[in-house]
């Protein structure tokens, strides 16, 4: 049994804004604040511009020059970061104890204050071109893009969370402003905070900052599931030393509890460096140098890939290699025994240990939680669950999944 060394409470604020404390003993402080908008809110006029107001907050705000602001986050002495994705953006503060209440006091300013200067849309609309293109450039990014413009018609996941070229290049400041001011609003948010301070404490500084943020509406996103199609494509580009291949999976109508035999036949199939395909596609075969899987499970992107790197005259084999894993993981050929269930049991509880011991990745993981509107003690769920799992469960999942995916292939033209 895990033993935590850790305290939860949850808070809401008058404004409706959503408040986890996390009391720990620790000398580093953590702050994350999500707000739930990314990519699955956005209409095809709109690709990017979640993640380009996401740039945008560290520009300045109506008490900060974009300069003094940095400076500041700078002078905190820790981490500082922001990302977006398919349903959220978050921004996290990690940084000496003694500093946690700037933290917040500067994060709540970016937050509510935010001016999205007009000089600097047009400096970081260059900087986020720069950005698409340069994932353009790698080849790796490119496929996986690739695939999902050709997995799906309708879906959200067709499109790249930085947007598409036309877009980025065409948002004003005005068109940025309304989208910030409609979505970035407390009752729309959730922070989470892990420091040694007692939960009243933390969330009297976080009532002092943010108590004065005003809550609007917001209407729930209504996300319709789309499964990938079933069909190969080739796709060429120019100067690449290496062709690429890769499967995609989509699992929407799997239910809950066959979630963490998925995750181990991941970690089975091709998530670690013992995995099967490594095996196969790599050792046995000399194939290709790389080659993993990787699975997200959130509340609206259920996905798996399989992803490799061979050169043009072994695509055929490379991919026959693949298919006949995946035909004998269904058709129970390759062995499932409790040897696998127990070294997945302890890469789970390492993974488990090593979140609770990092402050950045405990606040991390139970904002993710919250935000899917998931339990946030779910991995001692899973620990007890994976006492009991047994390799038909495995079996059956693999079924279930690993079926009619997308196929796209990178060749040089």
């Amino acid at each position: 049994m895990i033993k935590l060394n850790f305290d939860v409470k949850k808070h809401i604020l008058k404004n409706g804004l959503e408040v986890i404390t996390i009391k720990k003993n620790t000398q580093i402080s953590s702050i994350n604040i999500g707000i739930k908008v990314g990519a699955l809110n956005e209409t095809l006029e709109e690709k990017g511009i979640s993640h380009f107001i996401e740039h945008m907050i560290f520009k300045g705000t109506e008490n900060r020059t974009f300069q003094r602001l940095n400076d500041e986050l700078e002078s905190l002495g820790g981490e500082y970061n922001a990302y977006t994705d398919y349903s959220q953006t978050v921004y996290s503060i990690s940084c000496l104890e003694e500093e946690f209440i700037n933290g917040i006091e500067l994060l709540s300013d970016m937050l509510i204050n935010s001016k999205l200067p007009e000089e600097e849309v047009d400096k970081e609309r260059g900087v986020i071109l720069a950005e698409i293109r340069s994932s353009k450039d790698s080849v790796e990014d490119f496929s996986f893009k690739r695939i999902n413009e050709v997995a799906f018609e309708h879906s959200a996941l067709k499109y790249d969370v930085a947007g598409l070229d036309e877009n980025v290049k065409n948002f004003t400041r005005d068109q940025l402003y309304s989208y910030y001011k409609k979505y970035y609003v407390p009752n729309n948010s959730l922070i989470t905070m892990v420091s040694s301070r007692e939960h009243d404490d933390a969330i009297k500084e976080i009532e002092k900052y943010f108590g004065k943020w005003q809550p609007k509406e917001v209407k729930s996103l209504d996300v319709k599931d789309e499964k990938n199609k079933d069909i190969k494509v080739v796709t060429t580009k120019e100067n690449i030393e290496l062709s690429t291949i890769i499967y995609l999976f989509t699992f929407y109508d799997l239910d809950k509890k066959s979630e963490l035999p998925l995750r181990i036949l991941n970690h089975r199939l091709g998530e670690s460096a013992n995995s099967l395909l490594f095996r196969e596609v790599r050792e046995n075969r000399g194939l290709a140098y790389d080659i993993y899987s990787h699975l997200d499970i959130t509340k609206n992107v259920k996905t798996l890939y399989v992803y490799t790197a061979v050169d043009e005259e072994d695509i055929n084999d490379a991919s026959k290699a693949i298919e006949e894993i995946f035909k004998d993981i269904k058709s129970k050929k390759i062995v499932i025994g409790n040897n696998d269930l127990n070294i997945m049991k302890k890469v789970h509880k390492t993974a488990v240990i090593s979140t609770l011991e990092d402050s950045f990745e405990l606040c991390s993981y139970i904002l993710s939680q919250s935000l899917e509107g998931e339990d946030i003690f779910e991995f001692l769920e899973d620990m007890e669950s994976l006492n009991s799992i047994t390799a038909d469960e495995i079996y059956e999942v693999a079924n279930k999944v690993l079926n009619n995916p997308t196929i796209h292939i990178l060749k040089s033209s």
